[in-house]
């Protein structure tokens, strides 16, 4: 993490007043907010035309931002509104826009099975061969488990799957099939298969730095995406996005740029380019609007599965999770440091070391000595740059504005204290794996 240090008085050098001056963090001003975000290096001037351009760049950068603020600040005001789904816009555009692409699937699935069956020459059944290649990639993939990726069952997990049960009947869902751990801060969950087995992702960096409240706020909103009206996990609008991105991508004229020796090759490349081009265009255009659409409906279903977990977990616990997951960077920086220090004993020993006693412990107490004016930078930098989990997930400031907004809650559901060591436990030997593939114990 970037340490900017004030002046030797500690003092803000815009206003004067006593800046945040803890020297493993960036010192800032609570006031007035000088250096709330450390600006970068200055960059070595540019020739005229190039800085014309740069600047050209920003504005247009500056103005994207701005339309995906309204945007964002349009859903936040719709839900807080508590306007149904099904009345949204974009909800209706999306499935009107997927089912356009699924019916363009069909149809050219159809095209391929005329020719192959019906096509009196050869070239009209290599046309067809081509068409079904094509449906092929286009297909709807149904998902797997990934690979190398430390899996649990019922069997395996007895504590954590009863506890996900428990989760799953007080919102209403289905109860979680298999639970992946894995070495993201992060959780998710997801439908896979034929049979559409309910999976559960759950990242150690994020589950070893919570309390068991926040534990159970995590699994409350992930859990919450079954009947939180979540269309976007659904396999009609998610495969619609995957088809649309294949079209882009099989007519990226990237692909085709290659120099094949011969000027009839060359000058068939060109033209392969050419009529593909408009093809890309328009597969690129869809692409982005039905990102658009789904991302609006997206948002507005993680704004709701926030509320089920608030009123499953308590208010607390679900503003305690969203704070910590403002702290990526932070545990991503700890992560590094570990993995260097393990690195460090190994050269000077010569050998492998022994792992360091408890990584997840050292993780959790390194995040429970940030300091509050830290985490209160980190809020109003989510404020100031719209900052998010990821991409599909509205700004974190937002999402708590969004609970705060309402009145607190109380939680429904409770974990015996005694359950959560049995669960560690459990997790102990996936918990080895991951630390083995961070490389922060083995």
């Amino acid at each position: 993490m970037t340490r900017v240090r004030a002046a030797d008085a500690a003092l803000c050098p815009a206003c004067g007043s006593p800046v945040a001056d803890d020297p493993r963090f960036t010192s800032w001003c609570p006031s007035c907010e000088w250096n709330l975000a450390p600006p970068p290096a200055p960059a070595p001037a540019a020739p005229a035309p190039e800085q014309r351009r740069t600047d050209r760049r920003r504005r247009k950068e500056e103005t994207a931002r701005r339309t995906v603020r309204d945007r964002v600040e349009r859903v936040y005001t719709a839900v807080a509104a508590d306007r149904p789904a099904v009345r949204d816009p974009a909800w209706l555009g999306a499935n009107a826009l997927a089912g356009a692409v699924h019916l363009t699937t069909l149809a050219l699935a159809v095209c391929a099975a005329g020719l192959l069956i019906a096509a009196p020459t050869w070239p009209l059944r290599v046309l067809g061969l081509f068409a079904a290649a094509l449906v092929l990639s286009l297909r709807p993939r149904l998902g797997g488990l990934p690979r190398n990726t430390a899996r649990l069952y019922r069997g395996d997990a007895p504590g954590l799957f009863a506890l996900t049960d428990r989760v799953a009947r007080a919102l209403g869902g289905r109860p979680v099939d298999v639970v992946l751990v894995t070495g993201d801060f992060n959780a998710g969950f997801g439908r896979i298969g034929l049979r559409r087995r309910h999976v559960l992702w759950l990242g150690l960096p994020l589950w070893a730095v919570l309390d068991p409240g926040q534990r159970l706020a995590l699994l409350g909103h992930e859990l919450g995406h079954q009947v939180n009206a979540d269309s976007r996990r659904g396999l009609w609008l998610r495969s619609a996005l995957a088809a649309l991105d294949e079209w882009e991508e099989l007519t990226r004229p990237a692909l085709y740029r290659q120099s094949f020796g011969t000027f009839v090759e060359l000058a068939a490349s060109a033209i392969l380019q050419l009529l593909l081009r408009p093809v890309n265009l328009v597969a690129r255009a869809l692409l982005e609007l039905l990102d658009r659409l789904t991302l609006r409906t997206g948002q507005a279903a993680e704004y709701r599965a926030d509320r089920l977990a608030a009123d499953l977990a308590g208010t607390g616990a679900s503003l305690g999770l969203l704070r910590t997951l403002m702290l990526r960077r932070t545990v991503d920086t700890t992560l590094l440091r570990m993995r260097a220090d393990r690195a460090r004993r190994a050269r000077r020993t010569g050998t492998d070391p022994a792992p360091a006693a408890g990584p997840w412990e050292e993780l959790s107490a390194q995040l429970a000595d940030v300091p509050a004016l830290e985490r209160e930078r980190l809020l109003r930098l989510s404020a100031r740059e719209f900052g998010t989990v990821d991409r599909s997930h509205p700004p974190t400031h937002l999402r708590l504005a969004m609970l705060e907004a309402r009145p607190p809650a109380a939680g429904r559901l409770r974990a015996d204290a005694a359950d959560w060591p049995a669960i560690d436990a459990e997790l102990a030997p996936a918990a080895r794996q991951v630390a083995a593939d961070l490389e922060i114990g083995r």
